[in-house]
């Protein structure tokens, strides 16, 4: 939870503090909001799209470090967003910029910030708390400033006292409660049921652009309530939290039914676990818009936008049974070997876990809605 009044770029603004929960402190100036706020500390490594990433539901409950040392110098503008609100629980920065300069800004970043109550600390090296996550892992975090600030053992312990990110279950809380339909661009030609898990803005409207009519539907909805719209495939969105909470039952519905299906993200952990497969939470996550992932099933390596603090346990080198069929890990990260991909090769299903609406940037995964339509149409044919 977070408490807060508006705070300030300048070198006038109030103290701040970063306690991490091994201890380890960062001391910086407000920036956005004035108060305290509690969270998981990651890093991401876009040098852009701070926007977007302020805005995309999988970010729930998390204190994003900006390991680009500049942010702020394009502004805030109202077409980017891709949600209602920003959902991050706290910003961290090394230089912001003190006057936006981009024909698009509406007003500044830390303006924004502090109009939703966002608390964010700058000022501070983002390149060796970075590292020291890298080298210790993601981890409970708290920023303090104002009068929030107190002696470093007492925040420690508050910190120690916030709610870890295993375990928990997050999708209703940044999902849509009701029902939506965003329609198709030209000439419609199929019926996408979409869940919403923490489904960012450009996905529908990527899908839309292929002739693609999207219902959006709440995390909480049944397998009735996906089937009522007469879909021709199934999308599992991205969102925040732990994989092992997820209800799988509409999941495994789909799979039974034999609807073409496509994960991301977040979905492509429920698939993993609905397949049977386990899911872990990675040492420091994969976040930002450069991760080299390489497509097992044409060789090509594209550049990818991720988030993801957990991953799929599927091995890498054999075709797996699973009571649906047999799967295959389809894509994988070439920094790591981490599962980046799966798919079905009796059914008409696959997810990967980077985010291929790609906002901002960079393209080269959007085939895979292509992809997908090609599914749908081969399975109504």
């Amino acid at each position: 939870m977070t408490t807060s009044t508006r705070g300030s770029t300048r070198p006038t603004a109030p103290d701040a503090v970063l306690v991490l929960e091994d201890g380890r402190t960062f001391r910086g100036r407000a920036y956005g909001a004035v108060g305290e706020t509690f969270g998981e500390a990651v890093f991401s490594t876009g040098m852009t799209g701070y926007q977007e990433t302020l805005t995309d539901p999988s970010y729930h409950r998390q204190v994003v470090v900006m390991t680009a040392p500049h942010v702020g110098n394009t502004g805030v503008n109202d077409e980017d967003p891709e949600s209602k609100r920003i959902w991050v629980s706290g910003y961290v920065v090394r230089d912001p910029a003190r006057t936006p300069s981009n024909w698009r800004s509406r007003r500044s970043l830390d303006d924004e910030l502090a109009a939703q109550g966002v608390v964010g600390i700058s000022g501070v090296d983002t390149r060796a708390l970075t590292r020291h996550l890298r080298e210790r892992g993601a981890m409970r975090v708290g920023i303090f400033s104002g009068e929030a600030v107190a002696d470093d053992a007492t925040l420690l312990d508050r910190v120690r006292r916030a709610p870890e990110m295993t375990g928990a279950d997050l999708s209703a809380e940044v999902a849509t409660e009701e029902a939506y339909v965003v329609p198709a661009v030209g000439t419609k030609r199929l019926t996408v049921a979409a869940l919403d898990l923490g489904i960012k803005g450009m996905t529908p409207r990527r899908m839309a652009e292929r002739g693609i009519e999207v219902h959006v539907l709440p995390a909480t909805a049944t397998l009735d309530e996906v089937y009522a719209c007469g879909p021709d495939g199934v999308f599992l969105s991205n969102g925040p939290g732990d994989p092992a909470t997820a209800d799988l039952t509409v999941v495994k519905g789909v799979l039974e039914r034999g609807t073409p299906l496509f994960g991301i993200c977040f979905g492509n952990q429920l698939l993993g676990r609905a397949l049977g497969f386990g899911t872990y939470k990675l040492k420091y996550g994969h976040r930002g818009i450069n991760q080299p992932v390489q497509d097992r099933t044409t060789g090509k390596v594209e550049v990818t936008a991720h988030n993801h603090g957990f991953a799929v346990d599927a091995p890498l080198d054999r075709v797996s049974d699973t009571p649906y069929g047999r799967a295959e890990v389809s894509h994988v990260c070439l920094n790591d070997d981490v599962v980046e991909g799966l798919r079905l090769l009796d059914r008409p299903v696959f997810s990967v876990q980077y985010h291929p609406e790609a906002a901002a940037g960079p393209h080269d995964a959007a085939y895979l809605f292509d992809r997908f339509a090609e599914l749908m149409e081969a399975q109504r044919a």
